[in-house]
């Protein structure tokens, strides 16, 4: 093992490799802080891009580019509310009002770099391990599992469960509308026939978050107030790292939340968000101040963040070993696999053709993870100052990148009216 990721780690150091990395990531960050562009699209639109290029080069630019997009929405979630992470937003944007939102940026900056690094050490040393989990799941756990996210939704509605229970309610009501699985049958169509496919996730998220967000700050502007930022919000200097007195409570959470990143990732199918969600109950509910989460809790964040991050390297476990994706990404990842002929299995880590191949393709996701974080906070000054723009020009700029990124999910004008109508909803 070792030898075959000796020589990975030479073929890391390939220029082809090291270009793929840096714009992988880099370009990843850009794709995921863009309303409505999510890590899939990249992933999928950047593997025609890859046909020319070397195994090792391909692949670790289309895992740098998957592992930098799912932190990248995390930038516009903590500054402009935007779906990149739903749970981070909650707390982020709430930071960002007060002044904070450097702080914010920072801490989910920090907590992705720790918790990708720390999957991408879990898939290294423990990936056949981990990957005889997924392989444990039945149709029964896969049950439990939604019912448990269903739970979660009382928890998280604040004081008024009942409110939470409802709007879950009404999220599975919307989820039956489209053909039954079963019979092909159509539920709640009305006779519209792109209703059939169902209501798309990104323009609905878009819509309750983005859109929703724009016609709070269009009332605020009739009221005299200019920019997202509180009257009473502090200046946005500061360093954006966490200073030690911050950062220690934090580290429980980091620890937690990396390994149900990981643990949830290797389940197909479960992908960033339940995992995000899981971490973000879990570490309010262990919480000695759990009435600060929602209102700009930094553990929050963390919690968020970290397993989002690590749920990346947890999904590509089972890729790897099994070739069975543990997310939507990772099943497009597999196509990518396959072009460059290397086929999943236990045989690609330990072959001498592609076991060096596959070791360089983990070491560039873990570094990749690293540089995203080093990026991160090295714009993280710049990017703030998106709070301080007056909303008469920040509002038209949101509702634009949200019509284009709602339309580009499937080329679809349909989908800019879900988005229209769910920010009514929001």
């Amino acid at each position: 093992m070792f030898n075959l990721m000796a020589q990975g780690a030479a073929m890391l150091s390939q220029p082809d490799v090291i270009i793929a990395l840096i714009a992988g990531t880099l370009g990843g960050m850009f794709i995921g802080a863009m309303p409505g562009l999510s890590a899939s699209m990249a992933v999928a639109l950047l593997i025609p891009v890859t046909f020319g290029m070397s195994g090792e080069a391909g692949i670790t630019l289309l895992t740098a580019v998957y592992t930098s997009a799912i932190y990248g929405g995390s930038i516009t979630a903590c500054l402009l509310h935007t779906p990149g992470s739903a749970a981070t937003a909650a707390d982020g944007f709430a930071l960002t009002k007060q002044g904070k939102g450097l702080k914010a940026i920072g801490v989910s900056t920090v907590a992705s770099m720790i918790g990708g690094t720390i999957s991408a050490i879990a898939l290294l040393f423990i990936a056949p391990a981990l990957s005889q989990v997924a392989l444990k799941f039945s149709s029964l756990e896969y049950f439990l599992i939604g019912v448990f996210g269903l739970t979660i939704i009382g928890s998280l509605a604040g004081d008024n469960m009942m409110k939470g229970l409802l709007s879950g309610c009404l999220g599975l009501m919307i989820g039956c509308i489209g053909l039954d699985i079963q019979s092909s049958a159509p539920r709640y169509c009305f006779g519209i026939l792109e209703l059939q496919s169902g209501i798309q996730l990104v323009p609905a998220m878009i819509g309750l978050f983005s859109l929703s967000q724009v016609m709070f700050s269009i009332e605020d502007v009739a009221k005299g107030k200019h920019t997202v930022l509180d009257e009473n919000a502090k200046n946005l200097t500061g360093s954006p790292v966490p200073t030690w007195k911050e950062f220690k409570p934090l580290i429980p959470t980091i620890a937690q939340s990396s390994i149900i990143g990981v643990l949830v990732g290797i389940l197909p199918g479960a992908g960033g968000d339940i995992g995000s969600w899981i971490s973000y109950n879990t570490a309010k509910n262990s919480s000695k101040h759990p009435e600060e989460f929602g209102h700009g809790s930094l553990v929050g964040i963390a919690a968020s963040e970290t397993a989002n991050n690590a749920v990346t390297g947890g999904a590509l476990i089972p890729l790897l070993t099994l070739g069975i994706p543990g997310s939507g990404v990772a099943a497009i990842m597999l196509g990518g696999l396959m072009i460059k002929g290397l086929t999943p299995g236990y045989k690609l880590f330990s072959d001498p053709t592609t076991g060096p191949i596959v070791y360089c393709i983990i070491l560039a996701f873990a570094l990749a993870n690293v540089l995203m974080g080093v990026a991160g906070l090295g714009i993280c000054k710049q990017v703030v100052k998106i709070s301080t723009i007056p909303m008469t020009i920040l509002a038209p700029m949101i509702v634009a990148l949200s019509t284009v990124g709602s339309y580009a999910v499937r080329q679809s004008i349909f989908d800019v009216w879900v988005m229209l109508v769910f920010g009514f909803i929001g």
